[in-house]
């Protein structure tokens, strides 16, 4: 078998190049989809529904902070991939080895001050009521494991930036695996209860992690770290929190937006209702796992040969990306819509939920083909090192219009206007998207 090499993404053909790279990012990403989503079955039957709501209050604090990771993982995957294609090796090696030192010295101070402020955040984030003390059990175990998480995300980029997808795809797959294995132990065998669910998930965060480290030692990566490539230099550092900043910008109002809503459906509906995003949003990790793979496996390739500057096979990528991610999120989008009323049986028997969750999942998924557009747009000026326009357009969907509909809808239609929120933002920002990106293809 042909080893893979960085070169490659500068001269294989486009079409075949992107499902080599996309379909390792849309494996790991499904079975970590599923993986969270068995999870959120098992957690539902095995432990109850309050359970379910009570994790989808914890994520966004977690998530936000091993986001950290993600945002200098892609920051710095960025600036490899344009490193490695204008043949500047020693600057990518530098890039990681910054990436590694800025990943764990910012997320172990966030996890201290998140645990030092437990009982204030829970709340905050919506974990009221019955929620608390589950969501605090879980939060507690979970916080521990986030600087592992953080550096496994952080390195995946890099992993993918030096063009080796398959690797990234079996540093997904392996938490994924053991998370399912644990949570049937922990839970269903040992009947850990909250308990249980997070050890579950941190010990699977410990398990990508040693892989990650086997793969680096064992001399499997072109980016081979001396200790002096540690110490974070000025402006490599400066690069890397322009660019990473909106990957962090994205999950933070991500966070933002599952905090608002956790209380907006708890004050319209109460528990069961927010048991009910907690079921969509879960749906939503699932169904844009293809998208999503597409969207990274563009980066290195839209990266690479912006640097090389083939800028005809960066407008080829663009074209092929929106092509492929548009015809399978219309596929996945069909699907959903059919099998609305049986989605959330999976999850509970709940019949408040079984009753208003498929109206949600309908109105929630109805414009999920255009998402890609609106994702890969931004992912582009990301891969290219322009970090301000990438910024602006990764608000447009919840700063700029999913938050002020949410608020206006939820007002004048209650429930109902929560989920309508969902299209129209969507809608609105593919469209500021098109019109920004298509004026950058022109200068190229």
């Amino acid at each position: 078998m042909k080893k893979e090499v960085s070169s490659d993404l500068g001269t294989a053909l486009v079409p075949k190049l992107l499902i080599r790279h996309a379909v390792p990012s849309s494996i790991g990403i499904l079975v970590m989809s599923l993986n969270i989503l068995i999870d959120t079955i098992f957690v539902g039957q095995w432990i109850g529904p309050d359970a379910i709501a009570a994790i989808n209050v914890v994520l966004p604090v977690s998530f936000f902070i091993a986001a950290l990771g993600m945002s200098i993982g892609v920051g710095g995957a960025s600036i490899i991939s344009r490193a490695l294609g204008n043949n500047e090796k020693e600057k990518a090696i530098v890039t990681f080895g910054n990436q590694l030192t800025m990943t764990l010295l910012m997320t172990i101070v966030l996890v201290f001050f998140g645990l030092l402020f437990v009982d204030f955040i829970i709340p905050l984030f919506g974990g009221k009521g019955n929620l608390f003390l589950p969501a605090k059990i879980y939060y507690t175990i979970i916080l521990y494991g986030v600087p592992v998480l953080a550096f496994c995300m952080m390195a995946n980029n890099s992993i993918r930036a030096e063009g080796k997808p398959k690797i990234a795809m079996y540093a997904m797959l392996l938490p994924s695996i053991s998370n399912l294995f644990l949570d049937y132990i922990f839970i269903y065998i040992l009947d850990m209860g909250m308990y249980g669910a997070a050890w579950a998930t941190t010990i699977s965060y410990i398990v990508c992690a040693s892989y990650i480290l086997l793969f680096f030692i064992s001399g499997g990566s072109e980016l081979k770290l001396k200790i002096i490539d540690l110490k974070l230099k000025k402006s490599i550092v400066q690069q890397i929190s322009s660019l990473g900043i909106v990957t962090l910008v994205r999950q933070a109002m991500v966070s933002v937006t599952v905090l608002l809503l956790n209380n907006i459906l708890f004050e319209l509906g109460g528990e069961s209702i927010v048991a009910v995003y907690a079921i969509i949003s879960r749906m939503l990790m699932f169904a844009t796992f293809p998208i999503l793979g597409i969207t990274q496996g563009f980066l290195p390739i839209a990266g690479f040969n912006y640097g090389a500057k083939k800028f005809a096979r960066v407008k080829e990528v663009i074209r092929v990306s929106f092509k492929y991610a548009s015809i399978l999120a219309v596929v996945i989008s069909i699907l959903i819509f059919f099998l609305a009323n049986q989605i959330p049986k999976i999850f509970t028997s709940d019949e408040l939920i079984n009753k208003e969750a498929p109206i949600a999942l309908k109105i929630v998924f109805s414009l999920l083909p255009i998402v890609g557009i609106q994702l890969i747009g931004a992912a582009y000026f990301q891969a290219i090192g322009k970090a301000l326009p990438a910024l602006l357009l990764t608000l447009t969907r919840q700063a700029f219009f999913f938050i002020p509909l949410v608020f206006f809808f939820s007002y004048k239609m209650g429930i109902l206007g929560v989920w309508i929120s969902f299209p129209a933002s969507e809608f609105l920002a593919m469209i500021v998207t098109v019109y920004y990106l298509n004026r950058e293809i022109k200068k190229l």
